[in-house]
């Protein structure tokens, strides 16, 4: 790919990018949100985060792929859920991951 494809392609991308940002605040003209739809919003970020993260942890190239990461993960879930901070949670899964690599 030469340095002008590669320039054209980025300067698209964020093109594009803000024309879907501004959609919205063009759409609504200034005006409030229904609360019925501000409440979906609100839903969508952590919807979004958890797919992102199920993709990253049980993603290996085009497979399923299950392992010492997944562990590390899950362990760091199951802390952040009876309460753990989240450097509790970060230091957990790293720890769990490192000693199940190394075996």
């Amino acid at each position: 790919m030469s340095t002008g494809t590669a320039l054209a392609l980025v300067g698209g991308c964020a093109l594009i990018t803000a024309m879907i940002k501004a959609t919205g605040p063009v759409a609504l003209g200034g005006r409030e949100l229904p609360a019925w739809f501000a409440s979906i919003v609100e839903l969508m970020a952590p919807a979004l985060f958890a797919a992102l993260v199920v993709t990253q942890v049980l993603a290996d190239r085009r497979e399923l792929g299950i392992g010492a990461d997944t562990a590390g993960v899950a362990l760091a879930g199951v802390a952040i859920w009876r309460g753990a901070s989240v450097v509790t949670a970060v230091l957990i899964a790293a720890a769990a991951t490192a000693a199940l690599r190394a075996l």
